[in-house]
């Protein structure tokens, strides 16, 4: 499912949503709640008075149930990773991309939890994906090439960090609903 696909069908219904944004949603509520409807997200995505049509809605689903089944993997091979603009794309555009992505976890994390008491390390790692919300997107565009290298290094640190950030505010949730059924 390419990036620019998902993209294209936000700019269809004239939103300011990005992919990214879209997909940080889903995965900050599934993270929280994994029943979480693809209904619940799609109706946070768009205004009621929005009618998708039903290859775009399909298109859609089709992501949030793809980020369902990648977050819900038990295995050891965490097959999750951020929905992004790939590693060709301009650099500022894919520290945008991070930046939308991470508010949109937080959105998704805050509707199905209200409470800021936070199990065991997931506190922290919050405070830590605020702060990506503030990352600095200007390029400086007379970077040399280790710069330019530095950069992307840097841009792979953090989308791996958010990765298991992904995993650790799963399993800390997963921990926590399954004590409180018992």
């Amino acid at each position: 499912m390419a990036y620019q696909t998902i993209n294209k069908i936000f700019q269809k219904y004239e939103t300011d949503l990005t992919s990214s944004e879209a997909h940080g949603l889903a995965t900050g509520m599934l993270c929280i709640e994994n029943e979480t409807e693809a209904a619940t997200w799609l109706s946070e995505l768009f205004p009621d008075e929005v009618l998708l049509d039903e290859e775009d809605k399909t298109v859609l689903v089709s992501l949030f149930e793809q980020t369902r089944k990648l977050i819900s993997e038990d295995d050891y091979n965490f097959r999750y990773d951020l929905f992004l603009p790939g590693d060709d794309t301009v650099l500022q555009e894919q520290l945008e991309a991070i930046r939308f992505w991470c508010e949109g976890f937080l959105f998704g994390v805050g509707y199905n939890r209200s409470s800021s008491d936070w199990p065991g390390e997931t506190g922290g790692i919050m405070k830590d994906i605020v702060e990506f919300t503030k990352l600095d997107t200007e390029v400086d565009e007379e970077m040399d090439e280790d710069e330019m290298d530095d950069q992307d290094g840097a841009v792979m640190e953090i989308q791996e960090y958010l990765r298991a950030a992904v995993m650790m505010v799963r399993d800390q949730f997963t921990t926590e609903s399954n004590g409180q059924k018992h």
